[in-house]
């Protein structure tokens, strides 16, 4: 009983909506996944389970009407056990962001407060769906500025050196600071936090009518929102800001702040043009397909069941989203890869409510 609880106070089955972001951003920074997006994941992970517990915790008089079962109310959590949680994981997710570089602690922070106020103050007001929408954008642009903040590091450290090496690039933006590389990465990943925050911005302003129902307006809003960003998506991210260039003197990456292809573009064989595009295309169609069929049936009949799944289908749609703003920036395989946690978020919904 006390596992079962935990897990339905953490909402484990949307957990699985999380590492995305962090892919997606390392993504549409033009990098590869290290280490740092390791970390940027971990540390994404720890603060949307702080989020989950504190939620329930302010919404612990509210849930005693509304949702007796939930396990604050139902007395299964205490209410201190869910506060001290809710502080510990945040303390671990800025811990891990911290070992990704003062960028990425710095966009974990600003997540971390922006999670604290939505639950504290924030969820019950106009700019509730908007602080929720940051908190989705600011999660991918973590993973933008931990991915490769090691190479930046110590491509920033070489570049110190009196004396350059043979063939080293002298000028002035040889050896570009971390804290500048950061912010490239930040402006390049900028588009997808755009895009994935709206999606978040549409699925809780349909969430504040799940217990009630009633509301048409917001179902259908949602769709159009959903439509809109399908749209978006299928069409390819054409230059970016941030792109990775290798420094001849270390080996190491160096910020080349000029926009340009992603590198699977170049050389292309006769289905370089096409397969990619099929992908993004099969990826969005995902994406539209499970968001919007429940926001539909919710604006024909806004009851709270169908309302709920509406914002429980919104919630799992965010996965195929993800996956597409990968394959836009040119990461077919990391769009594929992330692809692969549908099924394990469509078993556990069965289990635990991602809501």
């Amino acid at each position: 009983m006390t596992i079962r609880a935990w897990a339905e106070l953490l909402r484990v089955s949307a957990l699985f909506t999380v590492p995305g972001d962090a892919l997606a951003g390392a993504a549409a920074s033009g990098r590869r996944p290290d280490r740092g997006t390791v970390l940027a994941v971990g540390a994404s992970l720890c603060l949307y389970e702080a989020g989950m517990a504190l939620n329930d915790w302010a919404d612990r008089e509210e849930d005693a009407i509304d949702r007796p079962h939930r396990p604050i109310p139902s007395g299964r959590i205490a209410p201190g056990a869910a506060l001290t949680a809710a502080g510990a994981l945040t303390a671990a997710g800025l811990g891990l962001a911290a070992g990704a570089g003062r960028s990425a602690l710095a966009v974990a922070t600003g997540l971390a407060a922006t999670v604290w106020a939505y639950d504290l103050r924030l969820k019950h007001t106009p700019a509730g769906p908007a602080a929720m929408a940051a908190a989705r954008g600011l999660d991918l642009l973590l993973g933008a500025t931990a991915t490769g903040a090691a190479k930046r590091a110590m491509g920033a450290r070489a570049g110190s050196g009196a004396v350059p090496g043979p063939g080293a690039d002298s000028g002035p933006g040889a050896a570009a600071g971390p804290e500048s590389a950061g912010r490239g990465s930040v402006r390049a990943a900028l588009p997808a936090a755009g895009l994935l925050g709206a999606h978040t911005y549409a699925v809780t302003a349909v969430s504040r009518h799940e217990a009630h129902g009633g509301s048409t307006t917001a179902p259908l809003a949602a769709l159009a929102a959903v439509a809109a960003l399908g749209a978006a998506a299928v069409h390819e991210q054409r230059g970016r800001c941030g792109a990775q260039r290798a420094d001849p003197r270390t080996g190491s990456g160096s910020q080349d702040e000029s926009p340009r292809p992603h590198p699977s573009h170049r050389s292309p064989t006769p289905l370089a043009p096409t397969a990619p595009g099929l992908v993004r295309t099969a990826l969005t169609g995902s994406y539209f397909r499970t968001a919007a069929v429940p926001l539909l049936h919710a604006a024909l009949n806004p009851s709270p069941p169908l309302t709920q799944r509406a914002v429980g289908g919104g919630i799992r749609a965010m996965i195929p989203l993800q996956a597409a703003l990968a394959a836009r920036a040119g990461a077919v395989g990391t769009g594929l890869a992330v692809m692969g946690l549908v099924p394990i978020a469509r078993t556990l919904a069965r289990k635990v409510s991602p809501t």
